[in-house]
């Protein structure tokens, strides 16, 4: 299979809220999870909201470019073994559609090269 990335030039931080009213869902590159034990949001850096009870910034991400259909087996395994191989840790994020994959900024550059020499198509 034949797959390219993208990189994208958004700053993201990963956060805790207390609750999500004072987040703006419709802002690109903005992904939420709720759970019994916490409010996890994903969003731009300059838009963390003011109710972040912690943050992680210095995140940099790119996608899987395409729709990838749920009976894709291993897609984001393979991209986080070649990553995990070369000691860049990975924060992942799914939507509908396809895959969203963050590394810290100091890893990025290096991520993007591990790939591209493993074979993946960058934009």
């Amino acid at each position: 299979m034949n797959i390219t990335l993208q990189p994208l030039d958004t700053r993201l931080s990963v956060c805790k809220v207390e609750d999500y009213s004072m987040v703006d869902i419709t802002q690109p590159f903005c992904f939420t999870g709720a759970t019994d034990e916490e409010l996890s949001l994903v969003c731009p850096t300059e838009k963390v909201p003011g109710n972040t009870t912690e943050r992680d910034d210095g995140w940099r991400a790119f996608r899987i470019v395409g729709v990838l259909d749920f009976s894709l087996i291993g897609i984001l395994s393979k991209i986080s073994g070649l990553l995990a191989e070369n000691k860049i840790g990975i924060f992942a994020v799914s939507t509908y559609n396809t895959d969203y994959i963050l590394t810290k900024e100091e890893n990025f550059a290096s991520a993007m090269k591990v790939l591209e020499d493993a074979g993946y198509n960058l934009l």
